[in-house]
């Protein structure tokens, strides 16, 4: 794949259980993980015109009821593209959540995979959290200037949301660490 595209990810995941038209990713995104990831038609068919011409997924036109059905099928190469993905260290843990992500689609592969993508989630979120907390202590003593409360604000968001990821990893690794048994 010369150029990684996340909607990429998502569709190879969502084909990886079961063929489905365009329509039917849509309607997947915007069901069982919208909450944590979004995509438009405007991004799922020129990806999936894109990863057919890569060989990463494969077509079959039919036709139901006089009407042509497209439905799409993950391939080899597909597979293996998902399964490099879902191994691979994410960086992105943005407004969308490569980590809910791959744990999503985590079923794909070894449990150790996903444990180990929660592993390297957690110590980016350790290493961001130290940083909040200096930047907490900074402006906390410079707060007659009014930027500094809404920075503050922002800062205190970090860090108590990230105080919670960390909660929330220790969960998750103790939930498939026991299951591993």
């Amino acid at each position: 794949m010369a150029k990684e595209r996340k909607i990429d990810m998502v569709i190879l995941g969502l084909l990886s259980h079961e063929d489905l038209t365009g329509y039917d990713i849509k309607k997947r995104i915007d069901g069982a993980i919208s909450f944590f990831w979004k995509g438009s038609f405007g991004n799922i068919y020129p990806a999936l015109k894109d990863m057919e011409t890569q060989g990463l997924i494969s077509k079959n036109d039919t036709s139901v009821g006089g009407r042509e059905r497209i439905t799409y099928k993950i391939t080899e190469a597909g597979e293996k593209a998902l399964n490099n993905w879902l191994k691979a260290e994410q960086v992105e843990n943005e407004l969308k959540y490569e980590t809910l992500l791959k744990l999503f689609f985590g079923a794909s592969e070894r449990t150790e995979v996903s444990v180990h993508n929660i592993e390297v989630f957690e110590k980016q979120i350790q290493d961001d959290l130290k940083m909040l907390k200096v930047y907490y202590e900074t402006l906390e003593k410079s707060l007659d200037n009014k930027d500094h409360v809404y920075y503050l604000l922002t800062v205190s968001f970090g860090i108590e949301t990230y105080e919670a990821y960390l909660k929330w990893c220790n969960k998750a690794k103790k939930m498939l660490i026991d299951n591993l048994k």
